[in-house]
């Protein structure tokens, strides 16, 4: 409520692949016109909504699968890293540099 409030940045941590109901309201920026602001409602409380508030949610999870009533409310980014894709990264950079004509080919090929 408060980070809602004061436009703050809030984290959660370790989430599985299911989200709490209750954030919903915040997932969906189901905010009312109050006045000069906004307000939004969480659980039986109306809370005053900064537009410089933000909700990050991170997972241990090495490849979650959430469901498309999820989906739609979030941005998915996948920050996972794995040495096989490093090694594509760095292999198409040495290509490129070194031989620029198969790397155009390569471009070709793909599109």
């Amino acid at each position: 409520e408060l980070g809602v409030q004061f436009g703050k940045w809030v984290l959660l941590e370790n989430v599985g692949e299911s989200l709490d109901p209750a954030l919903d309201p915040i997932l969906q920026q189901q905010k009312i016109k109050d006045g000069s602001g906004w307000i939004i409602k969480l659980g039986d409380k109306q809370v005053n909504y900064q537009e410089s508030f933000r909700l990050l949610v991170t997972t241990s999870l090495p490849n979650p699968h959430y469901s498309p009533e999820v989906s739609v409310k979030v941005t998915l980014i996948n920050f996972a890293i794995t040495p096989e894709g490093l090694q594509d990264q760095m292999l198409g950079i040495v290509v490129q540099l070194e031989r620029p004509e198969m790397e155009e080919k390569k471009s070709a090929l793909v599109k």
